[in-house]
């Protein structure tokens, strides 16, 4: 249960266009939605930023990034959306499984070690990444825009998760429908809200 009153679904609210394009993209409205509506400045400001970091990076190595922040964040509303979408269109269930255990999954090649590596540092504490970090992703031929990036969706990440964890904001009662290993593995921090 959140800490803060939830926008129900008939509620009337100023930012009807984000309501209605978040209920049609998930089937419902989400949580997440129903928390961030009643700043809809703020909520059209963070859906512009992810829509600028997202739109010149890779989508894989973004799922991957998010996903080791939110892992280190202990944002389980992040990790099994982030999660879902990996297991939905680039690594199978058991793979994004283990990966939330901070597992090694074989099918990661060296430049998506680095990836969850230096997402999860600068989740955890940006002032342990150092030059060996940013060289070591250079050395396996990524940009310094590329590098960028990554620091970019783990840094985003922080604030998403931490603004909806300190809201008690759970994780769409949908995500309970995702095959059990994972659902548990992506739980990692405040539990699936009931339908």
């Amino acid at each position: 249960m959140a800490f803060v009153e939830l926008v129900e679904e008939g509620d009337v609210v100023e930012a009807t266009d984000l309501v209605e394009a978040d209920r049609a993209a998930r089937g419902y409205l989400p949580n997440y939605t129903r928390a961030l509506v009643r700043r809809p400045d703020v909520y059209r400001a963070w859906r512009g930023l992810i829509g600028a970091i997202t739109a010149s990076m890779d989508e894989r190595r973004y799922e991957l990034a998010t996903l080791a922040a939110a892992r280190r964040l202990r944002s389980s509303y992040c990790a099994l959306a982030h999660g879902k979408v990996l297991a939905d269109k680039f690594l199978d269930s058991d793979e994004v499984a283990d990966l939330a255990r901070g597992r090694d999954v074989d099918s990661l090649d060296e430049i998506d070690r680095a990836v969850l590596e230096l997402a999860d540092k600068v989740a955890a504490d940006a002032t342990t990444v150092d030059q060996e970090d940013i060289d070591r992703l250079r050395a396996l031929g990524l940009s310094d825009t590329d590098v960028l990036d990554v620091v970019l969706a783990a840094a985003a990440r922080c604030f998403y998760s931490k603004t909806l964890d300190a809201l008690g904001v759970e994780p769409d009662s949908a995500y309970g429908d995702l095959p059990a290993d994972l659902r548990d593995a992506l739980t990692v921090g405040r539990p699936i809200g009931a339908a």
